[in-house]
């Protein structure tokens, strides 16, 4: 995969959110995953582990039978909260919602490699437990609540770890995380989950596809 130079005109990809595609190809080289070369652009230099897609409402067990590999989550927090004016601006939820907040460590291959912080609306989404939210919420959502998942809006930047990362991710010498934040609707429009994921820089290999239109 070859990605232009800076100087190169390109595409602006609206789900790729970084402050800048210039800031953001200096962070991936400062943090080795890709390197630039004069003449050829920026290519990657570091194959990860399988694909994150972007355009498409997958959950993370399905993403991790498709791709093979073994995987355990790990719930650190189930709990119940009430929708501050903070967490309305950041979420998307209208301010006193009552949510259930959900901390998940993902390990893959023996790595801590995700951190995913859902808030799912308890009106909407009843019954959550520690169980459920360690084997799959969207499966209790569609096959036991019955409710049909409609889409989402994402964006993706790439953030500075913080000390919550540092104690639930194996980040080594890394200092920034791919930071995916998802507001996920059900099919008749009404916002049920708000999710922040934390991504190792290493693990995961966000792809999306593009149609030309004229």
């Amino acid at each position: 995969m070859v990605i232009p130079e800076k100087s190169t005109p390109t595409t602006t990809f609206t789900h790729f959110l970084a402050p800048s595609m210039i800031e953001t190809l200096e962070l991936l080289q400062e943090e080795g995953f890709i390197e630039t070369v004069q003449g050829m652009g920026s290519q990657v230099s570091r194959q990860a582990h399988f694909d994150f897609p972007v355009s498409q409402l997958t959950s993370y067990q399905e993403i991790v039978k498709a791709s093979v590999l073994h995987s355990e989550t790990n719930v650190i927090r189930l709990e119940k909260i009430s929708i501050d004016e903070k967490g309305a601006k950041k979420t998307g939820f209208p301010l006193h919602r009552l949510v259930w907040k959900v901390t998940r460590q993902r390990v893959v291959d023996g790595v801590s490699s995700v951190l995913d912080i859902d808030y799912l609306d308890r009106e909407l989404i009843p019954g959550l437990t520690k169980e459920i939210a360690q084997h799959s919420i969207y499966q209790y959502i569609e096959e036991d609540l019955k409710l049909q998942i409609g889409y989402a809006k994402k964006e993706i930047l790439i953030s500075p770890i913080d000390n919550r990362d540092k104690i639930l991710l194996d980040l080594g010498k890394d200092k920034h995380v791919v930071t995916v934040r998802s507001q996920v609707h059900l099919a008749d429009g009404r916002q049920f989950q708000f999710t922040e994921s934390r991504h190792k820089l290493d693990k995961f290999h966000f792809v999306d596809y593009a149609e030309r239109r004229k």
